[in-house]
């Protein structure tokens, strides 16, 4: 592909930045890709995001935009856990969603890539996603769940193997991807709008996509890792953000609070519905990791409940 300049793309990561997000003197072409890392106090995994990133197989011209949602750790352990390997822009607002659009904005790239600082893209991911475009307006690409170690591994870890992060059916069955994997154009972007927040972001900007008229697409060869959950409390929090943010996307409906309160009394009934999906799932060997695997599912779905119904009575369930 050629950039916008019409010169030749260069191979790997492109960097006319100085520290701290500052750019060089302007007269260097932009890139045609920007990947877009949003961050918060996770420097051992942004350094692990970003060695895959630097790693990206095929001639693509591309720079790296981390957006940190301002750390607590500050800007210098941001800057060395970087380690000049992408161009520090800042957030001020928080949460993913502003932090993703600062990053967008601070980019230069005419196709914009968004991945997960605790992410590991696999080394064709950015080529891969990139080519689905060619056929679609954006794209979302596949997810894998890694466990540290799959022989013996926590409830959560085994629920998350099973549950979490298939992106084929949100992209195949309900039009969505998560914004740890998604690929457009920024003119795309520019006319959809930049992601909300207090909402489900990425089930909402791609709706907002589709209403719109664009068309998703699944890139299968387009990979991204994701680590599970390694405990409860993890899992617990995860869902607790997940249910605020789906009520607020319920509350934009008509009888959407009788709706929400539907849908929470409906997930006690969801653990039978999806048992023989944990049985049988290769994701999950042996009875042990499965029989953990089904405690959990028993847990979490009972727990969703109750903090469903405490978000829709204004009520904090611990």
């Amino acid at each position: 592909m050629n950039e916008a300049s019409g010169q030749p793309p260069l191979p790997g990561p492109h960097d006319e930045s100085a520290p701290g997000g500052t750019t060089g003197d302007g007269a260097a072409p932009s890139p045609l890709i920007s990947v877009i890392v949003p961050h918060y106090e996770d420097l051992d995994r942004l350094s692990a995001c970003l060695d895959a990133l630097v790693r990206q197989e095929g001639d693509l011209d591309y720079e790296i935009v981390v957006s940190d949602n301002m750390s607590p750790s500050g800007e210098t352990a941001v800057l060395a856990a970087i380690a000049g390997r992408a161009r520090l822009v800042f957030a001020s607002r928080k949460g993913a969603g502003p932090a993703r659009n600062v990053g967008v904005a601070q980019s230069r790239g005419r196709i914009l890539a968004f991945t997960d600082c605790d992410c590991v893209p696999e080394p064709g991911w950015l080529k891969a996603g990139v080519a689905a475009l060619d056929k679609h307006d954006f794209v979302g690409g596949q997810m894998t769940v890694s466990v540290s170690d799959p022989a013996h591994m926590s409830g959560a870890e085994g629920f998350e193997r099973v549950f979490a992060f298939d992106n084929r059916s949100y992209v195949v069955d309900k039009a969505f991807t998560v914004t740890a994997n998604l690929f457009c154009t920024r003119a795309l972007f520019d006319k959809v709008g930049e992601f909300r927040t207090g909402v489900s972001e990425d089930l909402e900007w791609c709706h907002r996509a589709r209403d719109a008229g664009y068309r998703i697409g699944y890139a299968g060869d387009a990979i991204v890792g994701h680590p599970a959950r390694a405990n409860w409390s993890e899992l617990r929090r995860k869902w607790h953000r997940i249910n605020a943010e789906t009520y607020g996307l319920y509350l934009g409906k008509r009888l959407g609070r009788a709706k929400w309160a539907v849908r929470a009394f409906a997930l006690p009934a969801s653990i039978l519905a999806h048992t023989p999906k944990v049985l049988t799932s290769g994701q999950v060997p042996g009875l042990g990791n499965k029989a953990r695997a089904l405690g959990t599912l028993v847990a979490i779905r009972s727990w969703r409940m109750v903090d469903s119904l405490g978000l829709a009575l204004g009520k904090k369930v611990s």
